[in-house]
């Protein structure tokens, strides 16, 4: 067969014109290029695919008024995530689709066929995070069988916190391209990023994927921002040095409820200087087509880097991507609040050609580009998780409720469904309350000083109390009941003898409520030194107290089990509470100061430190038997939130 082609190569390129797709062709075009005169003919092959691609391109639906041709397609399978990372998701949640709004796996791949017969050759999934979808393995095998009508590759966008269990399920099924985000390699600065844990979990996807040869390329997203992450920089760049991965640096791209702030976006040219400064011998790679990202290779390292920059260096001339949202919606641009939705007409019947046509309709919509990083569209656009961008997320359940986020896009009011709201967790509820903003966490997950600088000082007052249960030998070596008459007593046995002992120790600390009132007024005024974000005050008065306290013992469900029993765990302190009686001593604290913010955490850790102190003095006879409780703040009074009283305790 090998001497027929070299013999008449015109009769196999005639041949390969009128039965050989691409990716067939290219395979000849290999093996004729084993051979003598094959140069000559492997060029002539290539040219004649060029001119058969050329000539199928993709259909007038897919191509806009600036003659972009449209063949790659993301498809967002969930809105659902398993992280919260501040820049995609606002910190006050959105309102989730109900489920039957959702596409069926039967409808997402009938409206993929439909975009691949027109010519789309690259389909990518992506979220909230892809991976949460059931049946996403599925999906991807009946993608997979799209390709004798012209699909190449099928890519995933993962945030990898369950990618690692699922990968080669779905690399056997037919994925060829992954994409993982990863914004931070410092764990720690992981969970303030996404809220939630999970750093461990996404590295061991990313080895998973490098060690999976039949991947043609992993890609690592990185979402820089300025004083956050932008230090991190090189670390990731050397992440290529030794593996076969590109590490994709992607501008703070602003998003609904993302609060973006250009301050915190780094242009790409900042950050290529930067890692020109390390390595001058860095180069130009080579771009695919229509690729988003301008690639570079450092000579030696077996990766390379390259950016995404949206904002400071547009690439809307050469975009040939449309996307599918996970409710059935077509949006033509990322930045483009505009959809319509391809759902609503398959439930009603249509047919493949008005599909067709209302698709034809929305990219002959499409803009020359988007707006300018200050003019885009971040109120009635969906929020980045909602979408299915260049970045996803996804973790598990909380309890954790915020408000409902009014959806200005998807389905009028009446559809809206009364359960559809996300939340902090990826659960609905149609008594979902307001979820307060953490007020010491600032908009990208940092821990932050509340910024009192605007506040006028007002008078503020807050009395805080606390109680540590004791054993009966406690209570009266501190309130000195039974004293003279315990140290009278010979030693009838060891029991008495140990308990002597330990009595003495107890006394050698010295006076208890008073060693325990000096530490809660000097730990008070350390209060800012203990804690980290708490403001120093100028403090007028502090008055400590603690009283030794007696009461019928609670019902159990009042009350700890410790103080319930008869305790028989040690030889000291037996009988914590005796013919029905409690032991206790109560700490009271109340600060006062002419200041900006309130005094509630000052009582407080007087209260803490106070009964801490007075565990520390008893704890040679009641060690095992003492607990800590009740904590809580009594009154308040001053500053904009106003007057508090606890009605009971």
């Amino acid at each position: 067969m090998l001497g027929r082609a070299l013999a008449h190569p015109d009769a196999l390129l005639k041949h390969a014109s009128r039965n050989l797709r691409t990716c067939s062709a290219l395979r000849h075009a290999e093996l004729l290029n084993q051979t003598p005169r094959s140069k000559n003919i492997r060029s002539r092959v290539q040219d004649k695919i060029a001119s058969i691609e050329a000539e199928r391109g993709v259909s007038p639906h897919l191509v806009d008024s600036f003659s972009r041709q449209h063949n790659y397609l993301r498809i967002s399978l969930t809105e659902r995530c398993n992280l919260r990372c501040f820049y995609c998701m606002p910190s006050e949640g959105v309102e989730l689709s109900p489920s039957q709004h959702i596409l069926s796996d039967d409808e997402v791949i009938r409206l993929a066929t439909l975009f691949v017969k027109s010519g789309v050759t690259k389909i990518r999934l992506t979220g909230g995070e892809p991976t949460v979808r059931k049946g996403i393995v599925e999906i991807v095998g009946r993608l997979h069988a799209l390709r004798q009508f012209g699909l190449q590759s099928i890519g995933m966008t993962s945030n990898g916190i369950a990618l690692h269990r699922k990968l080669p399920a779905l690399v056997h099924n037919g994925l060829t391209h992954l994409n993982i985000s990863l914004d931070t390699l410092d764990p720690f600065k992981f969970e303030l990023m996404t809220r939630r844990m999970g750093h461990d979990a996404v590295l061991r996807s990313l080895h998973a994927a490098l060690a999976s040869p039949e991947l043609q390329s992993v890609k690592l997203n990185v979402v820089i921002v300025k004083g956050l992450n932008d230090h991190e920089l090189l670390d990731f760049v050397d992440m290529t040095r030794n593996h076969r991965l590109s590490v994709r640096f992607i501008e703070f791209m602003p998003f609904t409820g993302n609060k973006w702030d250009k301050a915190k976006m780094l242009p790409s040219s900042e950050l290529l200087g930067r890692i020109q400064a390390r390595y001058p011998e860095l180069r130009k790679g080579a771009d695919e087509l229509n690729d988003t990202a301008r690639s570079y290779i450092i000579p030696g390292h077996l990766g390379s880097f390259g950016f995404i920059s949206s904002m400071s260096d547009h690439f809307c001339g050469s975009c040939n991507r449309l996307r599918l949202t996970a409710d059935g919606q077509i949006k033509v641009c990322l930045f483009d609040a505009k959809e319509i939705s391809l759902r609503d007409q398959i439930r009603a019947g249509a047919n493949d050609d008005a599909l067709l046509s209302t698709i034809g309709r929305a990219v002959l919509g499409k803009q020359e580009r988007h707006a300018g990083m200050e003019d885009i569209d971040v109120v009635t656009n969906r929020p980045m998780i909602l979408i299915g961008g260049v970045h996803r997320l996804a973790q598990p359940r909380s309890t954790q409720r915020s408000p409902r986020f009014r959806s200005h896009f998807a389905f009028p009011a009446e559809h809206a469904h009364p359960t559809a709201v996300r939340c902090y967790s990826t659960t609905s509820d149609a008594d979902t309350a307001l979820r307060p903003r953490l007020t010491h966490i600032d908009d990208s997950g940092r821990p932050s000083m509340v910024d009192v600088a605007h506040k006028e000082p007002t008078s503020r007052i807050a009395t805080a109390s606390g109680r540590i249960i004791i054993s009966k030998i406690a209570y009266d070596l501190v309130a000195g009941e039974g004293a003279e008459e315990a140290d009278c007593d010979p030693p009838a046995d060891a029991v008495s003898a140990s308990l002597r002992k330990a009595k003495e120790k107890a006394r050698s600390k010295g006076d208890v409520l008073t060693v325990a009132q000096l530490a809660g007024i000097m730990s008070c005024k350390r209060t800012a030194d203990l804690i980290p974000l708490c403001h120093p005050l100028p403090l007028s008065h502090v008055a400590v107290t603690l009283h030794p306290e007696v009461a019928p013992t609670r019902a159990a469900s009042d009350a700890p089990k410790e103080v319930l029993v008869e305790d028989t765990r040690s030889d000291i302190g037996l009988q914590q509470t005796s013919q029905g009686l409690s032991y206790s001593i109560v700490c009271r604290a109340t600060v006062s100061c002419e200041g900006k913010t309130g005094v509630e955490m000052e009582a407080l850790t007087a209260v803490s430190v106070g009964l801490l102190t007075v565990w520390d003095m008893l704890k040679a006879v009641a060690g095992k038997e003492m607990v800590i409780g009740e904590i809580l703040v009594e009154h308040k009074a001053g500053g904009r939130s106003g007057n508090f009283v606890r009605s009971h305790r």
